[in-house]
């Protein structure tokens, strides 16, 4: 059956799978829709991590007599 969708075959080890295999069944899904929302989640963190340092690196070099206004922003 042709599918729209791009796939991917991965290698788990045993405790990984026996993992997959356990929230699969918990949460009533396949064990493939499982791994691609663990996929998305693992995305999302690396995506906040990278926000947040870039947020620390900003917050270094941020000059409170340089910042404007909400005044200034808004009017």
């Amino acid at each position: 059956m042709p599918t729209k969708n791009a796939r991917v075959n991965v290698v788990l080890e045993k405790p990984l799978y026996a993992a997959v295999d356990e929230i699969a069944k918990r949460q009533g899904l396949s064990k493939s829709m499982v791994v691609r929302d663990l996929v998305r989640e693992a995305i999302e963190l690396r995506e906040d991590a990278a926000l947040a340092a870039f947020a620390e690196g900003r917050e270094k070099t941020f000059e409170t007599g340089e910042a404007l206004t909400h005044e200034d922003v808004w009017s």
